[in-house]
């Protein structure tokens, strides 16, 4: 009796699996991690009609927020949410000034701040070496 030899032939199929628990894993990182980007001091802007800034031109840029007890944050620093004293503002925001001479500088003044307190933080980025400082604001409602 003649034995035909069978030849195996390759397997031309990807496996998967592995792949897919490598998205899973990367998913659940992102999901944890995403809230954490944007941190920050939560401020009720006051409204105005402006013309909106350029993103493309005005990427990451050097905000202080005034909240409505006086105390100023600035979005660079180990903890972005623990107040600053003049010193260590002035200091942080000269060393980002610096680095990127043409940061855009900007305040973020919750609206029931004093007025006094916000033309002091405009003096202190001056201090700082910044050559102007735009204001945020939230854009109109309509309607009302």
């Amino acid at each position: 009796m003649a034995r035909k030899r069978i030849r195996k032939r390759p397997m031309s199929e990807i496996n998967v699996v592995p792949y897919i628990d490598v998205m899973l894993v990367l998913l659940v990182i992102f999901m944890i991690t995403a809230p954490l980007l944007n941190q920050g001091v939560e401020v009720e802007l006051p409204q105005a009609s402006a013309e909106p800034l350029d993103p493309e031109k005005n990427q990451d840029p050097l905000q202080l927020t005034v909240d409505t007890e006086g105390n100023y944050y600035l979005n660079v620093g180990e903890d972005s949410t623990q107040p600053l004293d003049a010193e260590t503002l002035v200091t942080r925001a000269a060393a980002v000034i610096r680095q990127r001479p043409d940061v855009a500088v900007l305040v973020r003044g919750h609206k029931n701040v004093d007025y006094g307190s916000v033309v002091a933080a405009m003096a202190l980025l001056q201090q700082a070496g910044a050559p102007s400082v735009g204001l945020v604001t939230e854009p109109v409602e309509d309607g009302g």
